[in-house]
């Protein structure tokens, strides 16, 4: 059994998917698409732009997307999953491939989360920390002691939780943490608090579009952030897809169900190869390798 695993926001580069674009007629095509669905040339960003350029959310997510969707779609007659995951924004990209959405409408979800997200940045000023060497509980204890809004946000793997939350509420909770014994607290380089209380202007305005997409059965599971489930019903995806936005990411929980379901073997499909990492750091009896546009078709 074949688990397909798709990454998040982090792990975009510049030169992104230039050879993916060369790849084939179609994957040129659907980057043409995305152009025009956005309505700017996000391939041009992509192959030619910035680190600084593609750190901006309403790029960085349907970069991500971008990449690991066409890359999958162009490897589709290898591509026979027995269950998908998505890191946070992976969701979307796994929702393509189990073909619970379509390609178009994926984008065009991925691209209002992401705008909605800088918005709900900018109402309600956050970050995030990556807190490194401390178990789960001792993490979230310290968080429920902080006065304003702190919580844990990123389930990555054993030893490894970012915390998110109000920008003091983070500072205090990752001093707290240091005296508690944390190897490393780390505030990261994001724009905000994601997957906390303060991202919900930016869960009704998802869950406004969601209901209004077309959703079909999905030909696999896809095991869901918010608990690390498996989830073939339309209706239950399409709520914790919502639910995300405000819930942490469960990932090290996805991971291990899946391996407790049987899976033998995970495939990163994407940019990057930050999903491999933790897959090591949960269970390193099992491989993740990486889909490759230059293997044979």
């Amino acid at each position: 059994m074949k688990a397909y695993i798709f990454p998040g926001q982090g792990s975009q580069f510049p030169g992104m998917g230039k050879d993916l674009y060369s790849y084939s007629k179609e994957s040129k095509n659907l980057f043409n698409i995305a152009n025009e669905i956005l309505g700017f040339n996000i391939a041009d960003i992509m192959f030619n732009g910035s680190a600084d350029e593609l750190k901006q959310t309403d790029v960085t997510q349907p970069a991500i997307f971008l990449h690991s969707v066409i890359l999958a779609l162009s490897k589709f007659s290898e591509i026979n999953p027995s269950m998908v995951a998505g890191h946070s924004l992976g969701e979307f990209s796994a929702l393509v491939i189990n073909k619970c959405i379509s390609f178009e409408d994926g984008l065009k979800l991925v691209s209002i989360r992401a705008n909605a997200m800088q918005r709900a940045c900018k109402t309600n000023p956050g970050t995030m920390a990556a807190v490194l060497g401390l178990d789960n509980n001792v993490v979230e204890k310290v968080c429920e002691e902080i006065d304003g809004i702190v919580t844990a946000a990123n389930y990555n793997c054993p030893g490894q939780l970012v915390i998110s939350g109000e920008i003091k509420a983070v500072e205090n909770a990752s001093e707290k943490l240091r005296e508690a014994g944390a190897r490393r607290v780390l505030i990261l380089p994001v724009g905000g608090a994601f997957h906390s209380s303060l991202m919900n202007p930016a869960k009704i305005e998802l869950e406004h579009a969601i209901n209004k997409t077309k959703f079909t059965n999905p030909i696999c599971p896809i095991y869901q952030n918010v608990n690390g489930l498996p989830f073939s019903n339309i209706n239950e995806i399409k709520q914790n897809l919502i639910l995300q936005l405000t819930h942490p990411v469960c990932w090290s929980q996805s991971i291990n169900k899946m391996i407790n379901n049987g899976v033998k073997e995970f495939i990163e499909v994407g940019p990057g190869k930050v999903l491999q990492g933790l897959l090591r750091k949960i269970n390193s009896d099992y491989e993740c390798i990486s889909l490759e546009i230059n293997d044979e078709k």
